[in-house]
């Protein structure tokens, strides 16, 4: 348990919920700034394996995460208070796109906004893609490995469960390939 207040989660994941435009994997470099850099209550590394762990759990990434990171620093009352502020602006914008939206259709203005937002929020995914494959050791010699992922995902439309499942065994492997070798030395 963490020293974190109730009242700081809830406003660090309101942020986090209130301006991030793209969903959950748009807000990954404003997550990592907030918790890691700025609060300093994960380290790079922590912060790695709960985005990993909230990607892999059933359910909204931003949700998932939110809850791990409240549950680790004040149990079950800092997950639930995470949630809540993690999700309450998106879910009153909506609210209000829904109510307003009949206005807003077909308007060239609108239209053009949104085209123009779109190009940046392949940034805000983009960004934190490069920081997690320095997070996580990826070097020239293993880049392979995430790249086919991809083509596999991407083009070829292999299931991410299988992908995942493939990883794991292969992670397997290579460590028990590792330990025999060290072994011999």
């Amino acid at each position: 348990m963490s020293d974190a207040k109730l009242t700081t989660l809830f406003w660090s994941f309101l942020k986090i919920g209130t301006f991030t435009i793209g969903g959950g994997y748009a807000m990954i470099p404003l997550m990592e700034k907030e918790l890691v850099d700025r609060h300093g209550w994960l380290s790079k590394e922590e912060f790695l394996d709960l985005l990993s762990l909230s990607q892999a759990m059933p359910g909204i990434f931003a949700a998932n995460m939110a809850s791990s990171v409240g549950q680790r620093l004040r149990g079950w009352q800092g997950a639930v208070i995470s949630v809540l502020g993690n999700i309450f602006m998106p879910i009153l914008i909506i609210l209000l796109l829904a109510v307003f939206f009949r206005y807003f259709a077909g308007n060239h203005i609108v239209d053009s906004i949104f085209k123009g937002v779109r190009p940046a929020v392949v940034a805000l995914i983009a960004a934190p893609v490069f920081k997690m494959a320095k997070t996580a050791g990826i070097t020239w010699k293993t880049l392979w490995i995430p790249v086919l992922a991809a083509v596999l995902i991407a083009c070829l439309g292999v299931s991410p469960i299988w992908v995942v499942l493939a990883a794991i065994v292969g992670g397997l492997i290579y460590g028990m390939l590792l330990r025999r070798k060290e072994a011999r030395q």
